[in-house]
């Protein structure tokens, strides 16, 4: 009898917990037909499902990834002729153990408005994006184009081979460079190009990354080095309408990167590195050392992380050549200690060296 009470009282608290459950799709309002045309949109992944607690100079403590969800909310919100989804990855969850929640979560803004608040399932499958591409095209405006397009990504650094590991809830799940391009590749409108892509995380402005996104961006904003936190500075977001005025992409991206900079200049002591990349003006570069980039890859494969060296690629002569810098702005500060202290210009390109052989 006392078995049967206690099955009795276990079965109910998962029916109220599986009952408790948010919806698949969560309506919030119906789009106005007064609204004001889409001009732009803006898409945003935050990668929650991490180590992303930070303390400030005050010992305050916080989660960069809520942080940054609350900073594009506000974009969000402040855009009244956009359209914006934000795409929240969090860490798998379980109700008694047993039960999984749903571990991503997506904001749909049109004219500054909140339409949908949706969990939904991330994939534990290779091509990690295809739930956010498929809820992109279900929700989008439609195939109309608009002026600008924007795609921001932040979290750690993206690997650019291997990706086990990327998600500390789900190790066995893959992201890499590739996995991202291919999710561009099928966000709709199909062949359409971003005006711009922001890669907010360490070590990606190099050139496997930025050759695998530039066939989806026009502009390319990413660091070459260790971004403090990994995330920028959106408050030149909040109007993006004014920020565009002239219609100029390039002199946007590179406000929005010297924004960055001069922030975190405020805040940190370490090497601060931003680039600004013109993806077509890079493309003999990228060519030119493609086949010893990629060389270099598939050598520190076959090593531990910890043995890859990280380098200016202009300091290391399989990668350096003249013009490198062709296309790209670079907003750099060395560190105030160590090493490269004296270190006074960086080319904006990062490079992975193989692990040099002992004598």
């Amino acid at each position: 009898m006392l078995f049967k009470y206690f099955g009795c009282v276990a079965l109910g608290l998962i029916l109220v917990s599986c009952g408790s459950l948010p919806p698949a799709r969560r309506k919030i309002m119906m789009p106005d037909e007064t609204s004001q045309p889409i001009r732009h949109s803006m898409t945003f992944i935050i990668h929650g499902d991490g180590d992303y607690l930070y303390h400030d100079a005050s010992g305050n403590a916080y989660r960069a990834d809520q942080e940054a969800l609350a900073g594009a909310r506000k974009v969000a919100e402040q855009n009244s002729q956009a359209e914006v989804f934000i795409f929240h990855q969090r860490p798998r969850r379980h109700i008694l153990l047993f039960f999984p929640l749903r571990d991503g979560t997506v904001y749909h803004y049109r004219n500054g408005r909140l339409l949908d608040k949706e969990p939904y399932w991330r994939t534990q499958k290779k091509s990690r994006f295809e739930p956010e591409v498929a809820i992109y095209n279900r929700l989008s405006a439609g195939e109309q184009l608009p002026s600008k397009r924007i795609f921001l990504y932040f979290g750690h650094q993206i690997p650019e081979f291997g990706g086990a590991g990327y998600d500390h809830s789900s190790p066995d799940r893959i992201f890499t460079v590739a996995g991202l391009a291919e999710g561009l590749n099928q966000m709709k409108p199909i062949s359409a190009v971003f005006d711009l892509i922001v890669l907010s995380t360490c070590f990606n402005g190099t050139p496997s990354t930025v050759s695998a996104l530039g066939p989806f961006a026009r502009y390319i904003i990413a660091s070459p080095g260790n971004l403090h936190r990994s995330y920028y500075d959106l408050h030149s977001l909040e109007k993006l309408e004014a920020g565009l005025a002239d219609g100029d992409m390039s002199v946007f991206a590179k406000n929005f990167a010297q924004q960055a900079f001069e922030r975190l200049a405020k805040d940190i002591q370490t090497e601060i590195s931003i680039s600004v990349y013109e993806v077509e003006r890079t493309r003999k570069y990228l060519n030119s050392v493609s086949s010893g980039y990629e060389q270099s890859l598939t050598e520190v494969m076959a090593k531990k992380t910890g043995s890859l060296e990280y380098c200016d690629c202009s300091e290391d002569s399989a990668y350096a050549r003249p013009g490198m810098s062709e296309g790209v702005d670079v907003f750099y500060r060395p560190p105030r200690f160590g090493r490269l202290k004296n270190k006074q210009s960086h080319s904006g390109w990062g490079c992975w060296s193989p692990p040099k052989q002992s004598p």
